[in-house]
């Protein structure tokens, strides 16, 4: 056979496989289109849910996820189980219902069922600038910062101090509390509930009735711990040249013991008598 009859037999059949392939492609592709795709049916929310709301059935929908439903969403048959559970975060209108979203059957609603075990929710009360302009939100990270006179200091005027009380403080809840004025009159008040531990809950309160509470907003990937001493109002106010007062050490100095006085026995030798003094042992009166 010719040589060069064999080499473009050759070429056309390989653009024909080529070809084959292609087609066979693209029929496959309109084909699987054209098949119904197999849907789950799962609950979603049916409007805005906020933090804390008991699920109703009115607050419920069900929407139909093509191919393998997310991870943890709740399918339509455990509907029943679903109602009357609290929302621990926000849930968007035809937001799948993932079962971590939701608190355990029985607790409730509210903020309680957020606080996970061993930790507490502790309100503090912050200023209109940073509750009203969204400053601190939920789940951002905080620390706290307390601004008072120390104990001890018979003048105010001497200065106050301020110090880092809390570092990396999660944000749990942010909004308006209605409290009484002097007058008993009600007044809104920004709160803002933060997770601590039993221990960071108590130097909080006492910090709340003490000294001037500020939040402080960091960045909620850095979780180092600063080695921040504190400041008073005298390093405030020093210029770049001015030495930093050091702060004051009282030494008390104990003086020394009066030396224990001697004793003395009397010994009778027969018509003799002498006496004689000894001193007291050391470590005794």
């Amino acid at each position: 056979m010719n040589r060069r009859l064999l080499t473009i037999l050759l070429v056309a059949f390989f653009i024909a496989a080529v070809m084959t392939y292609v087609v066979y492609r693209l029929v496959g592709s309109r084909i699987s289109q054209g098949r119904p795709t197999a849907t789950t049916n799962v609950l979603a929310a049916k409007t805005d849910i906020k933090l804390g709301t008991v699920l109703a059935d009115a607050d419920l929908t069900t929407i139909g996820i093509a191919g393998a439903p997310p991870i943890g969403a709740i399918l339509e048959k455990e509907k029943a189980n679903t109602i009357g559970r609290g929302v621990i975060s926000d849930l968007y209108a035809g937001e799948p219902i993932i079962e971590s979203r939701l608190a355990a059957p029985g607790s409730g609603g509210g903020l309680a069922p957020k606080i996970p075990l061993g930790m507490r929710a502790c309100a503090v009360k912050v200023d209109e600038v940073v509750g009203v302009s969204g400053f601190v939100t939920p789940g951002m990270h905080v620390d706290v910062v307390i601004t008072g006179v120390p104990p001890g200091v018979q003048n105010p005027a001497d200065g106050s101090q301020s110090r880092t009380l809390l570092q990396n403080i999660e944000v749990l809840s942010a909004g308006t509390d209605i409290q009484k004025d002097k007058e008993g009159k009600a007044k809104p008040v920004q709160v803002v509930n933060l997770l601590v531990t039993p221990e960071q809950a108590e130097s909080l309160s006492l910090a709340s009735t003490q000294a001037t509470i500020r939040l402080v907003l960091r960045n909620p990937l850095d979780t180092k711990i600063a080695p921040v001493m504190g400041t008073d109002s005298a390093n405030l106010f020093a210029g770049p040249n001015d030495a930093k007062p050091k702060p004051q050490h009282v030494v008390i100095r104990k003086s020394a013991p009066a030396a224990p006085p001697a004793f003395s026995i009397e010994v009778l030798n027969g018509k003799q008598q002498t006496q004689e003094k000894f001193a007291p042992p050391e470590g005794h009166q």
